[in-house]
């Protein structure tokens, strides 16, 4: 099908060819979307063994730990919530030790999240917030301001770790999605403990509902669950 678009419209310039050609493909309705997963990342590492300690040690599933006569070698590890997992081992990949950097963890309560590290062992920054856009990401920014966003927006705080490579994690607090981020059918909670921050905040919203109203909702879990997707999803809460 490809070719024949693209023969369709070859005649009227093959300098823009394929920009036409893409422009239909994205237009025609015969054209499967196919999802595309991003799953796993692969992060550089010295020691397999020591990176698969710490890795351990923050409380992640080891979901593979395979070796070969040939010495390649290959170690996965997911953090809890995730559908995305890490991999890293030996004949693998030439990326220098270390050159991952600011590797997305968003979580919902960022100092709890922060404290469970520290609990384990980890050496993580103070919680900070931005004062200029992409102040998260260089190391040792002026810009970075002590402690959560003022108006603890969605987006706004922030949480930093290595592991003994150098290889950077950046954690993120989001309570609440932009627009389009997630479906409904993506909606998720990855733990008792966010589950259980969303059921706080719908019901702090629905008390502040019900104050609007001026009466008692008798279908209180209705609203609750609708908050919640919403929430999630980045759609407009109900009021």
């Amino acid at each position: 099908m490809i070719e024949k678009v693209f023969e369709e419209i070859v005649g009227s310039g093959r300098e823009s060819a394929m920009t036409q050609v893409e422009e239909r493909m994205m237009s025609d309705s015969r054209v499967a979307s196919i999802d595309l997963r991003l799953e796993v990342v692969v992060i550089p590492v010295a020691d397999v063994d020591r990176a698969k300690e710490f890795y351990t040690r923050l409380g992640w599933r080891m979901d593979a730990d395979y070796r070969f006569d040939n010495g390649f070698r290959i170690v996965q590890f997911t953090p809890p919530g995730s559908v995305a997992s890490i991999q890293f081992g030996t004949k693998m990949m030439t990326a220098v030790p270390g050159s991952a950097q600011s590797l997305y963890l968003v979580v919902s309560d960022i100092q709890a999240a922060r404290e469970q590290l520290v609990a384990r062992g980890v050496e993580v920054s103070e919680v900070f917030h931005a004062a200029a856009p992409g102040a998260q990401f260089p190391e040792g920014s002026s810009d970075r301001l002590s402690g959560r966003s003022p108006d603890r927006s969605s987006y706004a705080s922030f949480a930093t770790f290595r592991d003994p490579d150098g290889n950077s994690w950046l954690l993120q607090e989001v309570t609440t999605r932009l627009p389009g981020r997630l479906d409904h059918a993506g909606a998720a909670f990855a733990s008792i403990s966010d589950l259980a921050g969303a059921l706080r905040r719908a019901e702090a919203a629905h008390g502040e509902h019900e104050k609007r109203t001026g009466q008692r909702d008798a279908d209180w879990p209705a609203w609750y669950a609708a908050f919640m997707i919403a929430e999630q999803s980045g759609e407009k809460p109900p009021q």
